[in-house]
C-alpha cells in the first residue's frame, strides 16, 4: 500500500505514527487522538506552504509511514515515549533524553515512611502508582496527599528535633511532625496507610469530599477557591479512578463479580447463573498482523491459565467478522471445557458469525455481544440490544471480561509488530546484516533503487549472492517470481507465516 492509500485509510481513532524515509528508516514518531485528523494534517498544501523548515523537511523526507492504535491518548503518549526511546528518530527533539513518566512512590523502608515524585520504577521493595502522562496530574496528587494526610515532605531518613528546627512545613504545609512527637510513629504510619489505600482507588468518598468543597465554594462566590478545587478534583479523578477501575479490594470484587452473575442469567434468561466465561476480541493493522484474543473468567475472576491467543490463518485484511468465526471455530472444535457464556467484542455482524462456527461445529453455548458504542449487549434474537445502567454489576462484568481481551489482543498485537518494526526491510532478510546493509544502501543509495537493479548488479556488491539477491529483490518487491534451475522458487518471502493459537 502506497502512502496515498494510507493517508487515505487512517482510522479515527487514538495512536501512534511512525514516519519512515525512502530507505525504510524510521525518522518521526508522534501520537495523535485521532490518526486520520492529525497524520493527514503534515500533508496538506498549506501546511507544505506555510509550516516551520523543520516540519517542511520531515514532510518531504517521509516516504512510508506505520500506526499503531490504542484506546485512549494517554496510552498514545507512553506509547510515542517508548518508540521514540526505543528508535531514536531523528527528527523528534523531546523525549529523547530518556525522561521517562513520572509515578509516585511510597517509600516504607523509613522511620516516618514519605511519598515522592519518582520517574524511575524500580524493584526496591517500594510501591509505586503510576506511570502517569501527566506531570501535573502527579503532581497535583502529591500534594494532596500529603496536605490531606499530614505527611511529611523533608527529606532527612530519620527526621528528629534538630531537623525540625530548619523545618517550617508543620506551619506551612500541614506536616503532621511525627520528629517532634506531634503525632505518634503509629499514628503517622496509619496516615501513611490511608494515603497509599487513597492512591490505590481505595478511597473514593475523599474525591466526592473534594467535589463538594468545590460546589461549596462556587456557591459562595469563592470562585478563586473553587477553580483551584476544581483543577484538583479533575487531577485526582484520572489518577485515582483509573486506578480504582483494576485495584480493588479482593472482597469487594467477588461480591460485584457474584451479584453481576446472577445479574446476567436473570437479564439473559440463562438457564443456570453462569461460572465461567470466554470473551472474543480482534485486533489488526491495516489488515496485516491480524490476530485474536481469548480471555476467560471463572466467577467474575481473570483465569489467565485458559488465555489463548490466535493468528489468523484463513485470510488476509481487515474482516472482524470472518476473523471471529475462524477463532470460535478453532477454539471449539475440540470442544474441551466449554463456558458458561461466550461474549464477542463487536456487535450483531460479529456475533452472527460466531454463533454461525458454533452452528457448524454442532454446538449451543450462550453468545452475546457487548457494542463500544453504548455498551450495548447483542443478541439476535427478538431481545434486540439490552441497554443495561452503567452502574450494573452485570454490565461491569462483560465490561471487564471485554477490555481484558481488548488489552490482550493489543498486547499480541503489538508485539508481532515489535518483531517487524525494523529501521529498514532489509533487516528482515536472513544474510543481509550491518555491513551487507551498509554497502548496499552505499551502492544504491535507496531501497527503492535496489529493488530495480538487476541480480547481477546486486552481486556486486561485496557478499551479495545471487540467491540472496533474489531474496532482496523479492523482499523489496522488484522480483514478484522467479525461479532457479530445479523449478522452486529461489528466495521467498522471508517473514514467519507461521501462527500461534
Amino acid at each position: 500500500m502506497d502512502l496515498k492509500a494510507k493517508l487515505a485509510a487512517l482510522p479515527d481513532k487514538p495512536g501512534c505514527y511512525l514516519f519512515r524515509d525512502r530507505n525504510g528508516k524510521i525518522i518521526y514518531v508522534g501520537k495523535a487522538v485521532s490518526l486520520r485528523r492529525r497524520v493527514q494534517s503534515y500533508f496538506r498544501a498549506s501546511t507544505l506552504r506555510s509550516a516551520a523548515p523543520k516540519l517542511r523537511s520531515l514532510i518531504h523526507h517521509t516516504a512510508d509511514l506505520d500506526i499503531m492504535t490504542v484506546r485512549s491518548e494517554a496510552e498514545a503518549l507512553l506509547t510515542e515515549g517508548n518508540l521514540i526511546k526505543q528508535y531514536r528518530p531523528r527528527f523528534n527533539v523531546l523525549l529523547r533524553d530518556d525522561k521517562n513518566y513520572p509515578a509516585l512512590k511510597a517509600e516504607r523502608g523509613e522511620s516516618f515512611p514519605r511519598i515522592v515524585f519518582s520517574r524511575i520504577v524500580r524493584e526496591d521493595g517500594a510501591e509505586y502508582f503510576g506511570p502517569f502522562p501527566s506531570d501535573g496530574v502527579v503532581r497535583t496528587a502529591l500534594d494532596f496527599v500529603q496536605k490531606r494526610f499530614g505527611l511529611r515532605k523533608c527529606r532527612p531518613l530519620a527526621p528528629d528535633a534538630e531537623t525540625h528546627r530548619h523545618c517550617h512545613d508543620d506551619v506551612l504545609r500541614f506536616c503532621c511532625a511525627p520528629c517532634i512527637g506531634k503525632v505518634s510513629a503509629e499514628e503517622y504510619k496509619l496516615r501513611f496507610e490511608e494515603a497509599c489505600a487513597f492512591l490505590r482507588g481505595e478511597r473514593l468518598a475523599i474525591l466526592q469530599e473534594v467535589k463538594e468543597q468545590m460546589q461549596t465554594a462556587a456557591q459562595a462566590e469563592n470562585f478563586e477557591k473553587a477553580a483551584v478545587l476544581r483543577d484538583t478534583w479533575l487531577a485526582l479523578n484520572e489518577l485515582v479512578r483509573r486506578r480504582a477501575r483494576v485495584v480493588q479490594q479482593p472482597e469487594i470484587v467477588r461480591s460485584a463479580a457474584k451479584h453481576g452473575m446472577e445479574e446476567l442469567a436473570r437479564v439473559l434468561a440463562l438457564p443456570q447463573t453462569p461460572s465461567v466465561l470466554e470473551c472474543f476480541d480482534i485486533s489488526t493493522l491495516f489488515g496485516s498482523y491480524t490476530v485474536a484474543s481469548q480471555v476467560c473468567s471463572v466467577d467474575g475472576v481473570p483465569d489467565k491459565r485458559r488465555y489463548r491467543r490466535f493468528r489468523i490463518k484463513g485470510f488476509e485484511g481487515t474482516d472482524d467478522p470472518r476473523a471471529i468465526a475462524e477463532v470460535v471455530g478453532r477454539r471449539y472444535r475440540e470442544g474441551l471445557n466449554p463456558p458458561d457464556l461466550i461474549v464477542i467484542d463487536g456487535g450483531i455482524t460479529q456475533l452472527r458469525a460466531a454463533r454461525q462456527a458454533l452452528a457448524e461445529l454442532g454446538l449451543s453455548i450462550p453468545t452475546v455481544g457487548l457494542a463500544k458504542r453504548l455498551e450495548e449487549i447483542v443478541t439476535d434474537d427478538a431481545r434486540g440490544t439490552i441497554l443495561l445502567d452503567r452502574d450494573s454489576d452485570a454490565l461491569k462484568v462483560l465490561m471487564r471480561l471485554r477490555d481484558e481481551a481488548h488489552r490482550f489482543a493489543i498486547g499480541y498485537n503489538r508485539s508481532l509488530r515489535q518483531k517487524t518494526l525494523r529501521n529498514s526491510v532489509l533487516d528482515e532478510i536472513p544474510g543481509v546484516g550491518e555491513s551487507k546493509k551498509t554497502a548496499l544502501l552505499k551502492k544504491f543509495g535507496s531501497v527503492r533503487r535496489m529493488s530495480r537493479a538487476s541480480v547481477e548488479q546486486l552481486c556486486g556488491v561485496p557478499g551479495i549472492t545471487p540467491e540472496l539477491a533474489r531474496a532482496i529483490l523479492i523482499k523489496t518487491g522488484g522480483l514478484k517470481h522467479e525461479h532457479g534451475e530445479n523449478g522452486t522458487v529461489a528466495g521467498g518471502d522471508v517473514r514467519d507465516g507461521t501462527s500461534a493459537g
